[in-house]
């Protein structure tokens, strides 16, 4: 994809060192749930687009009461600021978000289509970690982001357009997959727009950790 450049990815890790963040935000990882029965905690093969979301119900001991500060900012300023400007769009999209397993999903309605990005909450790093290699496993054409482009982070893309990263007890997913292949004046890629947006949201995180 055209975002593992050098170029790009030199860019991208600009943006988590230098990016601001207006919303308010508590650190990554503060989620809390007596139990990290990181098992309990993976994605479902049944149900839903492969390894999106997961699908599968926490059990009630590992699931997340509501939703944190950080979880939020995927419907906040920032992504919404790089969306429209990647796009070129004269107003910003309507949204709708949702909380459910654990999962704090903010779904930006474009003329287009539908972009969902999503934050599964783990009790901590480890089921964090748990959980995405489940969804790498399970999602269809999954291909690591490595190198300079993963920001020293676990992620993946898949080749409908999805990026997912892991940091800390938070699982990042921007789905693009309801999106045309290439949208906005300069053509961007659906894959590039769904990096460019986790990269953003992994810099608000980066700052307020």
């Amino acid at each position: 994809m055209t975002y593992r450049t050098p170029l790009l990815a030199s860019l991208a890790v600009s943006a988590v060192l230098l990016s601001g963040c207006a919303a308010a935000a508590g650190s990554v990882g503060a989620a809390q749930a007596p139990s990290s029965d990181a098992s309990a905690a993976a994605p479902s093969a049944q149900g839903g687009h492969a390894g999106h979301h997961g699908g599968g119900s926490p059990s009630q001991r590992t699931a997340v009461s509501e939703p944190s500060e950080a979880a939020k900012m995927v419907c906040g300023d920032q992504p919404m600021d790089r969306l429209t400007a990647i796009l070129d769009l004269d107003q910003d999209p309507h949204t709708v978000n949702s909380w459910a397993d654990s999962t704090f999903t903010c779904t930006y309605h474009l003329d287009e289509g539908a972009l969902d990005i999503s934050v599964r909450e783990a009790p901590d790093k480890a089921a964090a970690l748990t959980y995405f290699d489940a969804m790498q496993a399970l999602a269809e054409d999954a291909t690591p982001i490595e190198g300079l482009a993963s920001l020293g982070f676990p992620a993946y893309e898949t080749a409908d357009g999805s990026a997912v990263f892991q940091k800390d007890s938070f699982v990042l997913q921007v789905d693009a997959s309801g999106l045309p292949e290439t949208l906005g004046p300069d053509g961007i890629t659906r894959n590039a727009l769904a990096y460019q947006l986790s990269t953003t949201i992994l810099a608000c995180w980066v700052e307020h950790h």
